[in-house]
């Protein structure tokens, strides 16, 4: 059984190494280990922490898995949802997605996204509530793909102002 608790600064360290471990498979997809998940340094997700809320699911004292979102204006923008990949499957990424999302009530909307390619999390956010709203072209092999939910959990509202990637 895990718990998802706040992450804290010292966790920082176990949590990056699990990002880069997570994001490989997206890595091979792509063919790009340049990725920012895979690039990020630890100052970067250090200072993440004065922001964001992050969260970390626990296995019998490890981090198994984690989320990262903000609150801009009246939506929050979600990233980084990463389970460590032989505890996928198991819901802990959907957990950690609700458990994000009660942290910003006041939100009217929550976003995120991933890759065009990334067939397994469009079906997991879609599983969870979250619809396409719209795609656009990161490079001219990679398309990123935005999902958003309606506070409400109601699909099909285009809220999007700003289309930058953030997560």
């Amino acid at each position: 059984m895990y718990t998802i608790d706040s992450a804290v600064v010292t966790d920082a360290e176990h949590i990056l190494a699990l990002q880069k471990l997570a994001y490989q498979s997206e890595a091979r997809l792509y063919q790009d280990w340049n990725i920012p998940p895979l690039t990020q340094s630890m100052s970067s997700l250090i200072t993440e922490f004065s922001d964001h809320v992050i969260l970390k699911a626990v296995i019998d004292g490890a981090i198994v898995g984690s989320v990262r979102a903000k609150a801009d204006n009246n939506r929050c923008l979600i990233g980084k949802l990463i389970v460590q990949p032989e505890y996928q499957g198991r819901g802990i990424g959907s957990a950690l997605l609700a458990a994000i999302e009660t942290h910003f009530p006041s939100v009217s909307y929550y976003q995120l996204f991933t890759g065009s390619l990334s067939s397994a999390n469009i079906r997991l956010y879609q599983r969870n509530g979250y619809c396409i709203s719209h795609s656009s072209p990161l490079s001219d092999r990679i398309s990123i793909i935005f999902l958003e939910k309606a506070a409400s959990s109601q699909c099909g509202k285009n809220h999007h102002n700003d289309r930058s990637p953030t997560g």
